[in-house]
């Protein structure tokens, strides 16, 4: 650990307390690339009605905008908290390099923001979910992967 990387997990629990002050949740993330902060955020979840507005899904879309690209390979991001199921899954997509974080998903559910039941949502079969799956129509979904596959110029993520 170099003393940038607490500066920056620094600045991202800053950011976490500046959302609580303004009505959001208390969690703040920045990506770094190179050794300098390219975008910062905190949780709007409140702010903006959104459910998916996390600090983590926040600042990945505000790094892709600023670098023009959808691949963060070769940032890394430093979380307040772990991050969530969601905010991980969007994490890997967004290929970070590392991932730093400050308080643990036990910490944040002793304050109400339990993330256990997704993960053990996650692992149990379609059939014994909370939310039911129904699956309709997949012959006629599957003629977007056909259309996918045959194309030319796209461009693969």
């Amino acid at each position: 650990m170099q003393d940038k990387d607490l500066l920056f997990m620094m600045r991202a629990i800053e950011l976490s307390c500046e959302s609580v002050t303004k009505g959001g949740g208390p969690f703040g993330a920045v990506i770094t690339r190179n050794g300098e902060i390219i975008a910062e955020s905190h949780n709007q979840v409140t702010l903006l009605n959104d459910p998916t507005a996390h600090a983590e899904i926040n600042v990945i879309r505000a790094a892709a905008q600023k670098l023009n690209t959808f691949d963060l390979s070769g940032c890394e991001i430093y979380a307040s908290c772990e991050p969530c199921p969601m905010c991980l899954g969007a994490i890997y997509w967004a290929r970070l390099d590392k991932i730093f974080f400050a308080a643990t998903r036990d910490d944040v559910e002793k304050i109400g923001f339990d993330d256990s039941f997704i993960y053990s949502e996650i692992l149990r079969p379609l059939k014994e979910r909370r939310i039911k799956f129904s699956q309709i129509l997949r012959k006629e979904a599957l003629e977007a992967f056909k259309a996918w596959e045959e194309c030319e110029n796209k461009v693969e993520y």
